[in-house]
């Protein structure tokens, strides 16, 4: 797992172009590590490859499951009302602050096999849509805090035993 210092994460990602047997693999390996984790998504630079790809096994706030795989996802529409609340990141383990999200996501891409997906969301599986295509932007959700909040996240990382010191 790939953590908050890591370079992976704090870079912008490339287009998968191959769609052969070794995307189909990556995939399996992000959902198995997503899972042993115990997260709700993981972008594949979270795992040290820099291809835009994220898995998700998320509810969203009717505890509706939402469960799937994007391909070069794009977050194509975001709207409703901003609502902040708790978000964490198992690149950040143990830590979690207050984050500003949009109440509703559209993201568009492609699944394994290069066919059009389209994934809508609202509530807790908006915010995890957003976080996760961040992510393949090179953005941590820390990224996004200011203030006070921002300053107290960047402290509890640097006090973290997998911080930056």
């Amino acid at each position: 797992m790939s953590l908050f210092g890591d370079p992976v994460l704090h870079s912008p990602c490339e287009e998968v172009t191959d769609f052969g047997p070794a995307l189909a693999r990556l995939v399996e390996d992000m959902f198995a590590t997503m899972y042993a984790a115990q997260g709700v998504g993981l972008a594949a630079n979270q795992i040290g490859v820099g291809l835009k790809v994220f898995v998700y096994d998320c509810p969203d706030d009717d505890d509706l499951r939402h469960l799937g795989h994007v391909v070069n996802p794009v977050l194509i529409e975001v709207d409703g009302i901003t609502v902040r609340g708790p978000e964490g990141c198992l690149s950040l383990p143990g830590l979690e602050a207050g984050t500003e999200r949009f109440d509703r996501a559209v993201v568009e891409g492609v699944d394994i096999e290069g066919n059009p997906v389209r994934i809508t969301g609202t509530g807790w599986f908006a915010r995890c849509l957003q976080h996760e295509c961040d992510h393949l932007r090179g953005t941590v959700y820390t990224d996004r805090l200011t203030g006070l909040r921002r300053a107290r996240a960047l402290r509890a990382v640097r006090r973290a035993p997998w911080g930056t010191g």
